[in-house]
């Protein structure tokens, strides 16, 4: 029998995917059929790993199966190759599944073993990541062994997935270091290959702020070429050094291997993506979300929320043979923990510079922008409970999709002591 059912076809049931996948369901018509690609039996909260070596959270991960609304297929194997012409998508064991919409939203992983000696001598002893459960553990005992000396947290390369991580990894090892007596005997050293803290100059100068008044020495333009585990040292092209007693690195971050080996994508396979409507370039039928793109914006959890708020509109839209509105506007929201029961909200997009006020809601909140104080950090912690039962879900929340200027000013406090 002909078969009349419409595919949208989803590649990764990360954080976008999944969103993607559970308000689809519930947008589109009932001919069409919503299918996810996802080898992972097990779904990961990602913002808690940075808490983890520090004694936080365990309870971090939940069946895949869980996280799809009802009525939505899940296809448990990998992807080997996508077929745009054909509209085809070759699975791992070499079965084919049809689309007629396709969003490709496969994420970005990290790659240790592209730096030169991190991965050998003092691997997951003296040097470690958090990006993953199972390093954010062996950190986790590291940090619990650690008696005082150099700690250097080194980004290799960006773009990188959670781009605030490593500051709020920072901003955290300073509190833990000091609520265990161990601050003065320790230096914390903050290494990036960018010549700031952040590209926004407003959060910039608040997060430089910070780090002056909390000790914290930033070494920028530090482009990393190598790791030396046996003498415990970071060596950049340029000649310079940074001893450590402790390396947390942040390795550079590459697509899906498939991406990466076909013409999707650029060098680290990272999907090339239009940036208003978020269609992979010169492919119409075909999207891509999140840590998937290329695009400049930022590769977070609150990103993807804020394109799948758009991109589900325009597969409704499409659905209902109407045409596609776009219109993503590179919005982005940071709750960064700063330490010490506090945090501070970063919120921008590519058109409206980071200003204070108050989110989401004007001149009431609860959240500051620009500021350190409990309620931006009691929101951060509470997130976890809304990942898993607002976002993934893709229950409506009272977070603005694209940025605005009401509730918005200027922080007058960006000059005052701590």
């Amino acid at each position: 029998m002909l078969d009349t059912m419409k595919h949208l076809v989803i590649l990764g049931a990360g954080t976008a995917g999944t969103i993607v996948a559970n308000a689809s369901r519930h947008r589109l018509p009932s001919d069409w059929q919503v299918v996810v690609v996802d080898p992972s039996a097990r779904h990961t909260y990602q913002p808690g790993l940075l808490f983890v070596p520090f004694g936080g959270p365990t309870d971090l991960e939940r069946p895949r199966v869980d996280t799809f609304a009802h009525g939505v297929d899940w296809v448990r194997l990998g992807v080997s190759e996508v077929d745009a012409l054909g509209r085809r998508v070759t699975l791992s064991n070499n079965e084919v599944l049809p689309y007629d919409l396709l969003v490709v939203a496969t994420g970005c992983r990290a790659r240790p073993d592209l730096v030169e000696g991190l991965t050998g001598e003092g691997w997951g002893t003296r040097q470690h990541e958090f990006y993953t459960l199972d390093g954010a553990r062996r950190l986790a005992s590291a940090l619990d062994g650690f008696r005082g000396g150099r700690l250097v947290v080194n980004v290799v390369d960006t773009p990188i997935t959670h781009p605030m991580a490593p500051l709020e990894f920072a901003f955290l090892a300073e509190a833990f270091l000091t609520a265990r007596g161990l601050r003065a005997q320790s230096e914390i050293v903050y290494v990036t290959p960018d010549d700031t803290l952040f590209a926004r100059p407003l959060a910039a100068k608040r997060l430089g702020d910070l780090f002056a008044y909390k000790n914290l020495k930033v070494v920028t333009e530090f482009s990393t070429r190598a790791v030396d585990g046996a003498t415990r040292t970071l060596r950049s092209f340029d000649g310079r050094e940074e001893a450590y007693d402790l390396l947390v690195s942040i390795a550079p971050h590459v697509g899906a291997h498939w991406v990466e080996a076909g013409a999707w994508g650029d060098a680290r396979g990272f999907v090339r993506t239009d940036p208003k409507t978020l269609r992979a370039r010169a492919m119409d039928h075909v999207f891509a979300i999140g840590d998937a793109t290329d695009l400049p914006c930022a590769k977070a959890g609150s990103v993807a929320h804020y394109q799948a708020n758009v991109l589900v509109d325009d597969l409704a839209r499409i659905a209902a043979g109407e045409d596609p509105v776009g219109g993503f506007d590179g919005h982005a929201s940071f709750l960064v923990e700063t330490g010490h029961g506090r945090a501070m909200l970063v919120d921008y997009s590519n058109d409206v510079e980071p200003q204070g006020g108050t989110f989401p809601l004007p001149g009431i909140g609860p959240f500051t922008r620009l500021e350190e104080t409990r309620a931006n950090h009691w929101g951060r912690t509470a997130f976890q409970w809304m990942y898993w039962n607002g976002l993934l879900p893709a229950r409506p929340m009272p977070v603005p999709t694209h940025m605005g200027l009401v509730g918005r000013e200027l922080p007058p406090s960006l000059h005052r002591p701590y």
